[in-house]
C-alpha cells in the first residue's frame, strides 16, 4: 500500500515538474484566487533588488495611507503627501541610481579585474584581507560618501516642505495647517522667520555636501596611497569590523551603521546602514522644521518620530524574528522553519516547489497539497508581522499622535476666548 502511495506521489511530481515554467509558478497557479496576491507580495519581499522596492511599499502602506485617512485639512494632506512621496522616492530609489553613477565615475582608472570587486561588501574585503584592498576600499568609500547627498537632501526636505506649504497655502503656523486653530490667523513675522530658517538650513546641507564632494575626489584619487584615508574608508564602510573584535557585534554595527552598499549579484543595492543615515539626518530636519512652525508641531514629531524612525531602519524584521520564535515554541509552521534553519534559501517562495516535492515524497501525499500547506505557513510568517506593523506603526501611531496633538492644544487654550486663540 505504501509503495503504491509513494509511486503515485512520484508520478504527480513528474507531471508537475514537466514543461518550461518554473515549478513554484505552476504550483502557485493551483492556489485559490484569494492567495495569489499574497504570493505576489511575498515575491516582492524576497526580490533580489535590495531593500528599495520592499521598503518603499512598506513606507507607503504604514506611513502615507494612515496619515491620509487622518488628515486634518487640505494643507495637512497636501504637505504630508508631498513629503512622504518625495522622501520615499529619494531614500528608496535614488541611492542605487546615484551609487551606480558614482561607481562608473570613480572606477574609471581601476583595472578591469578590480571593477567588479567594488560591489563586494567591505566586511568581506576586510575579512579576506586581499592585496587589492588598498585600491578598492577608498573607491568604495568615495561612492558611499558621495551618496550622502541622499540623507542630506532628506534633511533639507522638511524645510522644502515648509516653503511648499507657505507658497501654496500661505500658512506657516502649524496650528492653522493642522486645523487646530479655527480662526486660522497668520503672523506675517512668523512666516518670514519660517521662510528664512528654511533657506538657511537648505544652504547648510548644500555646504556640507560640498565638503563631502571634496572628500570623494580625494578618496578616489589619493586613497590608495594615503594610510589615513584607508583607515577612514574602513571606518565609514564597516565600523563594526574596524572597531570591534566580536564577530556578532561587528556584524550588527556594520549592518545598521556602515555606509557600504549591499551586494546583489554584483550590483549595488541599498543597505540598512544607508537607511539609518537617512533616518538620522532626516530626523534633524524633521525636528528643526517642526520647531520653526510651533511647539505643537515639534511635540507631535517628538512623540511620533522615534517609533517611525526605528521602524524605517528595521522594517518588520524584529517583529518577524519574535513571531518566528513564538511559532517555534508553539510547534507551528515547522516545515518552513526547519527548512529555513537548514538552508535559508530553501524556504524562499521560488524554492517552495522543491520543498513541497520533498515533503510529498516523504509523506506520501500530492505536491499540490504539500505546496498549499507550506505556502500557508510562509504566508503566516510574512504577513502577520507586516499586518501588525501596518496596524500599530501605521494607523495606531498616526491616530494617537493626532489625537494627543488636538488634546494638548485644547488643554492649553481651554480658558481662552475664541478671539484669544
Amino acid at each position: 500500500m505504501l509503495l503504491c502511495i509513494v509511486t503515485s506521489a512520484k508520478r504527480n511530481i513528474m507531471k508537475i515538474g514537466n514543461g518550461n515554467t518554473p515549478l513554484t509558478n505552476r504550483l502557485i497557479d493551483t492556489l485559490p484566487k484569494a492567495m495569489k496576491p499574497v504570493a505576489k507580495f511575498i515575491n516582492l519581499q524576497e526580490s533580489d533588488g535590495g531593500l528599495s522596492t520592499v521598503r518603499l511599499g512598506q513606507e507607503v502602506a504604514t506611513n502615507w495611507l494612515p496619515k491620509a485617512i487622518f488628515a486634518r485639512s487640505l494643507a495637512d494632506f497636501t504637505e504630508m503627501s508631498f513629503l512622504e512621496f518625495s522622501e520615499n522616492a529619494l531614500v528608496y530609489l535614488a541611492p542605487v541610481a546615484v551609487g551606480e553613477g558614482l561607481r562608473r565615475l570613480c572606477t574609471k582608472k581601476l583595472p578591469s579585474a578590480l571593477k567588479e570587486g567594488v560591489a563586494t561588501t567591505a566586511a568581506n574585503l576586510l575579512k579576506e584581507k586581499g592585496p587589492n584592498n588598498k585600491k578598492l576600499m577608498p573607491i568604495k568609500a568615495a561612492i558611499a560618501i558621495g551618496t550622502l547627498a541622499i540623507p542630506l537632501a532628506e534633511y533639507s526636505l522638511s524645510y522644502v516642505k515648509n516653503l511648499f506649504t507657505l507658497k501654496l497655502f500661505k500658512q506657516a503656523d502649524f496650528n492653522n495647517i493642522a486645523n487646530l486653530n479655527k480662526n486660522k490667523k497668520e503672523d506675517v513675522e512668523k512666516q518670514k522667520q519660517v521662510k528664512e530658517s528654511a533657506k538657511k538650513h537648505i544652504k547648510l546641507a548644500a555646504g556640507i555636501y560640498a565638503g563631502c564632494a571634496a572628500l570623494v575626489a580625494l578618496l578616489a584619487t589619493k586613497g590608495k596611497n594615503v594610510k589615513a584615508l584607508q583607515h577612514l574608508s574602513e571606518a565609514v564602510l564597516a565600523p563594526g569590523s574596524k572597531f570591534f573584535k566580536n564577530e556578532k557585534t561587528a556584524a550588527t554595527i556594520n549592518k545598521y551603521f556602515g555606509l557600504d552598499f549591499a551586494n546583489k549579484n554584483g550590483k549595488l543595492a541599498m543597505s540598512n546602514g544607508q537607511i539609518t543615515a537617512c533616518v538620522v539626518l532626516g530626523g534633524f530636519g524633521y525636528f528643526g522644521a517642526a520647531k520653526d512652525r510651533g511647539k505643537q508641531n515639534f511635540k507631535e514629531v517628538l512623540y511620533r518620530f522615534p517609533l517611525v524612525g526605528f521602524y524605517a531602519i528595521t522594517g518588520s524584521a524584529l517583529v518577524e524574528k519574535g513571531f518566528k520564535s513564538f511559532l517555534k515554541k508553539k510547534d507551528k509552521c515547522q516545515d518552513i522553519l526547519k527548512a529555513e534553519a537548514a538552508d535559508k534559501n530553501s524556504a524562499r517562495l521560488n524554492n517552495l516547489g522543491e520543498l513541497a516535492e520533498k515533503l510529498a515524497a516523504k509523506n506520501g501525499t500530492t505536491v499540490e497539497a504539500e505546496f498549499k500547506n507550506v505556502f500557508k505557513q510562509k504566508s503566516k510568517i510574512i504577513m502577520t508581522p507586516f499586518l501588525f506593523s501596518l496596524g500599530f506603526m501605521g494607523f495606531f501611531v498616526a491616530g494617537v499622535s493626532r489625537y494627543f496633538t488636538q488634546y494638548r492644544y485644547n488643554k492649553e487654550h481651554a480658558n481662552q476666548t475664541p478671539a484669544e486663540k
